[in-house]
């Protein structure tokens, strides 16, 4: 069977429900709307009152440079900080607190960096739930219509009171169906969207590429948790320069893959082509790229039981972090990608750390960082 009929067949998988139940929930849905907002930020006050003309104070010294009195200290600062977010995680998911600063190496493009600030501590988070919603595999109460649906509420329901969520959908493009708040209830009915896809396109780059630089500037704890199946269809991006998106952008994405359990099902009835199997692993081989490269996580579900224990990884990862800053050993600002990596070492042998729980057996740990950074350029 050929790639593009064994992509209509699954995406048409698994409707369920009684007629009865169909008309009921059709006659009340809309198909998503394109109006967009226009940005992804904390809100603004719109309807705050406009501030009082202030009056201009004419300043005594004239700005050319020529004018200035003679004698003036002029200062200018070349210092750079790197700032990096760690978590370091047990093979169950869970936070390993109480790690010493000094047992932390940070390296830079292979070159060892001094810590110079270290911190560990639990914050809100500020999260943008990224899902893919087309007609290419989101159909009217198919499995992956539900299976999606189920990942999103759920999702939403571990979530804080403190915690800011945005939700964008996207198919053809991205819509932002909810802007930052701490208001769940506005993320729930933006939810309510979700019933009817518009497009078959899935373009996937452009959706993250578009979201991560409008959370570029965001300050604090945040992250793009990101419901797909990974395939991307009609982007005006390529993948190459999505990875370099992404990287500068700085944002950790959080993988969730879908349709693996059905995947597996169609292709042990061999009714999924060699091309069709190709294009799923390539696209749970994108998601893993992107949350690595980014310092998130990927995960690849296939029973509806695994999602709490999936969200409860992303808060541990998210929530509770060491952040730690270093002011770089190379200076030069060339605008070039630097690689970091983090370590766990004995800092007396320089050996890797060994962690043991409460009885002194071993612990198996994963150390989720971002893969580098874009250094600074030269401003004249």
């Amino acid at each position: 069977m050929g790639s593009s009929k064994f992509v209509r067949l699954l995406a048409a998988t698994a409707v369920m429900g009684s007629a009865t139940f169909f008309s009921q929930f059709l006659s009340a849905q809309q198909g998503p709307r394109k109006e967009s907002s226009d940005t992804v930020a904390r809100p603004r006050k719109k309807d705050a009152p406009p501030e009082p003309e202030q009056q201009q104070i004419k300043s005594k010294l004239n700005k050319k440079k020529d004018d200035l009195p003679e004698g003036l200290a002029t200062f200018k600062s070349d210092v750079t900080t790197v700032t990096v977010d760690v978590a370091v995680l047990d093979n169950r998911g869970r936070f390993i607190p109480g790690i010493p600063r000094d047992n932390f190496r940070i390296l830079e493009d292979n070159v060892p960096q001094k810590v110079t600030q270290f911190a560990m501590g639990e914050a809100p988070m500020t999260v943008c739930l990224v899902i893919e919603f087309s007609n290419l595999f989101q159909q009217y109460w198919g499995e992956t219509w539900y299976q999606t649906l189920t990942a999103s509420y759920g999702f939403l329901e571990t979530l804080k009171p403190e915690d800011y969520v945005a939700v964008v959908a996207y198919d053809l493009r991205p819509e932002i169906l909810s802007d930052f708040s701490t208001d769940k209830r506005k993320a729930y009915e933006a939810m309510q969207r979700l019933r009817i896809a518009a497009y078959s396109e899935s373009n996937l780059y452009d959706a993250l590429v578009d979201t991560a630089e409008r959370m570029s500037e965001i300050e604090g704890r945040k992250a793009i948790v990101l419901i797909a199946s990974g395939i991307d269809t009609f982007s005006k991006l390529t993948f190459d320069k999505t990875r370099k998106a992404l990287q500068t952008a700085g944002v950790p994405i959080y993988g969730v893959g879908l349709m693996q359990a059905l995947r597996e099902w169609y292709d042990a009835r061999g009714y999924m082509g060699s091309i069709a199997r190709l294009d799923f692993l390539q696209a749970d081989n994108q998601m893993r790229t992107f949350a690595k490269e980014t310092g998130g996580m990927s995960f690849f579900p296939r029973f509806y039981g695994e999602f709490p224990g999936i969200f409860g990884a992303i808060h541990q990862s998210l929530r509770n972090q060491y952040s730690l800053g270093y002011q770089p050993s190379n200076t030069v600002k060339d605008g070039k990608f630097r690689r970091l990596k983090v370590d766990l070492v004995n800092p007396a042998t320089g050996e890797p750390l060994k962690v043991t729980d409460e009885k002194g057996k071993p612990v198996k740990y994963s150390i989720v960082a971002k893969a580098g950074y874009n250094a600074p350029r030269e401003v004249e």
